[in-house]
């Protein structure tokens, strides 16, 4: 009855080894071994190994505008067939024209012909660039979460998709943050269609997740919920993330933001998993995911926040006492050394709260 493990090797596709930092051109931290360094301690430590299964794009697309979709897919081939590969030499997908609202007004959106322009209609960032195989890993990724979600509709109590690339930065119709498709929407979408809801995402990586909260947001099926460092302290992902975004709409009391001040550890971080747990609660779900990263943690050396791994397994002890179907998608955690710990320590305390 432990938690079992969705786990592609797809992922490794996606390989986009740099991004552009205030125009500095940096290492990305989101490599394949991310995840397979997570998923060997997770099978070290007994648990069952799944692979994921192919799906077709009908609940992608449902999550996600058809045209960024198609624009992902293509993305990479349209950089090839300009020569930017040759001129000016750029092996990867790199926006470098962004059209902000304040630009354009009061001109309609135009789809530019150039790529490196194209490519700042659907980025948020300068950091997250599409390589040869970057859509073909986010949509392993996607097909991970998804098989995580269908495991539960069979009867699983729950199940961890290690996901890669992550997806919660991304949005219905943008990508950034190093994340190109929401894996934790695809899985909520996937138990929301089968009838389960309301569904709550409870997202407990250091940084907010922008894109989940953007595709629900108007939603109240879906319970979006976040403990994470305060954006208005300087942090990713800067614009959003506040405690006064609180939903719209029929989605109007269904979105819950919790930021905390940069470098508190263990206790201020785990009150905000209790507040966000019991936003769960009260809101009547009947299936929760779990967007785990684990950023957060004071091993890492990029962490905002300083949470040890006794408090990842106490906040999996906390969404465990829901009692409910759980799906946990892999969001941040960069660290290497202790990546397979923490998430161990997360499920762990995760089983241990509900008995498994």
């Amino acid at each position: 009855m432990r938690t079992s493990v969705v786990y592609s090797p797809d992922h490794a596709l996606h390989d986009a080894d740099t991004g552009t930092w205030v125009g500095i051109t940096i290492p990305s931290e989101e490599v394949p071994a991310r995840i397979e360094t997570i998923v060997a301690s997770l099978r070290a430590s007994g648990r069952e190994v799944v692979p994921a299964v192919s799906h077709d794009d009908s609940i992608l697309k449902a999550v996600h505008d058809s045209d960024f979709v198609e624009y992902l897919r293509g993305a990479y081939e349209q950089w090839v067939d300009w020569g930017y590969l040759d001129d000016p030499g750029q092996p990867q997908v790199t926006a470098y024209a962004f059209p902000t609202q304040r630009f354009l007004a009061p001109h309609p959106l135009r789809l530019p012909a150039s790529p490196g322009a194209l490519a700042g209609v659907f980025a948020m960032d300068t950091m997250t660039q599409i390589g040869k195989g970057t859509f073909a890993g986010a949509r392993a990724a996607v097909d991970t979460a998804q098989t995580a979600a269908d495991l539960i509709l069979a009867g699983s109590p729950s199940a961890y998709a290690a996901c890669r690339p992550p997806g919660h930065h991304a949005g219905a119709g943008f990508f950034g943050g190093s994340c190109y498709l929401n894996n934790a929407a695809v899985a909520a979408q996937t138990l929301r269609d089968a009838g389960l809801g309301p569904v709550a995402i409870i997202d407990l990586d250091a940084h907010h997740g922008n894109g989940t909260q953007q595709i629900f947001y108007a939603r109240s099926d879906v319970l979006y919920c976040s403990v994470h460092v305060d954006p208005a302290r300087g942090w990713f992902p800067h614009f959003v993330g506040h405690a006064d975004e609180v939903g719209s709409g029929d989605g109007l009391g269904a979105n819950l933001n919790v930021p905390i001040e940069p470098g508190q550890g263990d206790e201020a971080w785990l009150q905000g998993v209790d507040t966000i747990v019991e936003f769960a609660q009260i809101g009547d779900a009947a299936a929760v995911v779990v967007s785990l990263g684990v950023d957060a943690a004071i091993s890492d050396p990029e962490s905002p926040l300083q949470i040890t791994e006794a408090g990842f397994s106490k906040a999996g002890e906390r969404v465990g006492s829901l009692g409910l179907p759980t799906v946990f998608i892999q969001e941040g955690g960069y660290d290497l050394a202790t990546l397979g710990s923490l998430v161990q320590a997360t499920l762990d305390g995760f089983d241990d709260a509900r008995g498994f």
